[in-house]
């Protein structure tokens, strides 16, 4: 009989459907929604008073500062997916001469950046990285200090103001916390003297918190807009909270690099990688959507003096998802056999029409000519551009390296940190 009972009890759980798990995107949402009502921006109050304006912001969030907040959302995720990850040619490098390795650099290589020296026929470099992010600002408007400002469907005389409940406004501040850690495993190996092929699987855990202010700013003498009470006694403010985490596997990079050229001076390689949209978006793990890179590496040996540079061109599918032109320039160091310092100036430049249009300021025309700025967000292009400190330490002749670097935002442009920091160790044999 148990036996039986057993596989009734699996047969049953097998064919439940599966439980609607809420996913961090939709906590973001829930910053708009206040009391029971159950939808963004709709007043409670309004609408158990019955008087037909409880729904009367809810286009707006539809059309106008939606996105803002898909852009906002969209950010999280983008900024999970084009976490840096090593780089390809880590550690001494060799090529083959007359069947014998022959060392073609002894430099530790850079961190995030690329040299144009391939590893060389049948080595292996391993990198496990941990890197963290604390979100600070959104186009250098502080995340714990955004406001948008949601005005009145048109409902009567065309042009805002006509009936004067046009003229209320629902006033949001935000503020919001989000974080990123981000554990990645890379492996990089010479196939031939000249290609060396890769892939890296990161591990990405996301949290936010945040928390909404809603308050209703009435135009006439009689309240028509509120969260609780009545058109005598309206509760005009409202607040909202929503926390969460997730982790999971984020968008894993397939990575090739072929040297063209390379002497004892410089030396001259391209390389091409994607990212996979295998990080769940709903979660902000990833993207969701396919990035694929193009760089032409030029890299130089004066002494020590180790310079590099690495030009080339992002290209994101999806919407709200801007192209990129990419730019990198930086150098590394001996400081003594056991120390390397590595700087780099980090930059993303957007293409085409960038990644979000913020919405335009809202004209009112009765019963007097005034404007509302939906969002305190400026108006700019999402580039970035980041200053890099790393080092490098050898732990013995043929230990690993152990990696430190910090990169810091030197332009405001999209979701950034303070500063973005990594640790972990680079292993080449």
């Amino acid at each position: 009989m148990a036996p039986k009972v057993l596989c009734a009890l699996l047969w049953c759980v097998l064919l439940a459907p599966p439980v609607a798990a809420q996913h961090l995107r939709d906590r973001i949402r829930e910053l708009f929604t206040f009391g029971t009502c159950g939808r963004p921006l709709c007043l409670d109050g309004s609408v158990s008073a019955a008087n037909g304006h409880g729904d009367h912001f809810l286009p707006d969030l539809i059309a106008g500062n939606s996105a803002v907040i898909g852009f906002l959302t969209d950010a999280v995720g983008l900024s999970a997916a084009n976490t840096p990850i090593s780089a390809s040619g880590g550690g001494i490098t060799y090529r083959f001469v007359g069947g014998l390795p022959v060392r073609t650099s002894e430099s530790a290589g850079p961190v995030f950046a690329e040299r144009a020296q391939t590893l060389g026929r049948g080595r292996f470099v391993i990198t496990g990285n941990l890197t963290g992010s604390s979100f600070r600002s959104l186009r250098g408007t502080p995340l714990d200090q955004l406001i948008l400002n949601f005005t009145h469907q048109d409902v009567g005389t065309p042009g805002l103001g006509d009936p004067l409940l046009e003229n209320d406004v629902l006033e949001i501040h935000l503020g919001l916390s989000v974080n990123l850690l981000v554990t990645t495993l890379a492996l990089t190996y010479g196939i031939t003297d000249g290609v060396d092929i890769g892939v890296a699987v990161p591990v990405v855990h996301t949290s936010l918190q945040g928390r909404s202010e809603g308050q209703v700013h009435p135009f006439g003498s009689t309240a028509v807009h509120f969260f609780t009470g009545t058109s005598t006694d309206p509760g005009l403010r409202s607040t909202s909270a929503t926390f969460g985490s997730a982790t999971g596997f984020g968008d894993v990079a397939l990575r090739v690099k072929a040297n063209i050229e390379s002497d004892e001076r410089l030396g001259l390689a391209v390389m091409a990688d994607a990212r996979l949209p295998t990080g769940d978006e709903r979660d902000l793990l990833g993207s969701g959507h396919l990035a694929v890179r193009a760089l032409a590496i030029l890299s130089g040996r004066f002494g020590d003096f180790r310079p590099h540079a690495n030009l080339g061109y992002m290209l994101r599918t999806g919407e709200r998802r801007a192209d990129a032109l990419l730019a990198t320039v930086g150098f590394e160091q001996p400081l003594n056999p056991w120390t390397t310092i590595l700087i780099d100036v980090i930059t993303e430049w957007e293409t085409g029409n960038g990644a979000l249009d913020l919405p335009g300021t809202v004209f009112f025309q009765f019963p007097f000519s005034r404007s509302v700025e939906p969002t305190n967000l400026r108006t700019t292009r999402d580039h970035r551009v980041g200053g890099s400190l790393g080092f490098k330490f050898r732990t013995s002749d043929r230990g690993p390296h152990i990696v430190t670097n910090a990169v810091v935002p030197l332009r405001q442009g999209g979701l950034q940190p303070a500063v973005m920091w990594t640790g972990g160790l680079e292993f080449s044999f």
